[in-house]
């Protein structure tokens, strides 16, 4: 849960480590790959994260990390997140989300879709990281 900063703005957001990423983490330990383990985990942003990652397809890329970011929004919103704050990368359970959010930044630009791909890595600085920063958890 978040509550606010008295020290200027609001705490960070630290999506919960029982969700759904955690869910999607244990399947893919077992030697599924992402497509099979959205079936056991269909609000991991991770998978999606990891779907829009590996297709050849920008197009694809581009639904499968849109499905993540917004898995990942309703996720975060419900930790308490008010639309700004930090959300950092150093928390696990908040990777997936901002993996897709990267993702989405990523095959929007692939797409021809430069002010989305612009918005998304403002995000990322919004929530206090970068687009190296998520780039080294692949």
């Amino acid at each position: 849960m978040s509550h606010e900063n008295l020290l200027g703005g609001p705490a960070p957001t630290l999506l919960p480590a029982d969700g759904a990423d955690a869910t999607a983490r244990a399947t893919l330990a077992t030697g599924v790959d992402a497509r099979a383990a959205v079936s056991a985990a269909p609000a991991s942003s991770l998978l999606w994260a990891l779907l829009a990652e590996q297709s050849d397809d920008a197009v694809a890329a581009y639904a499968y990390a849109r499905t993540g970011y917004h898995r990942g929004l309703d996720a975060l919103r419900r930790a308490g997140w008010r639309g700004q704050g930090p959300v950092p990368v150093a928390h696990e359970p908040n990777q997936g989300f901002l993996r897709a959010l990267l993702a989405l930044a990523e095959a929007a630009a692939a797409i021809g879709e430069d002010d989305e791909a612009a918005r998304c890595r403002q995000f990322l600085a919004d929530c206090g990281t970068s687009a190296d920063e998520v780039a080294a958890l692949r």
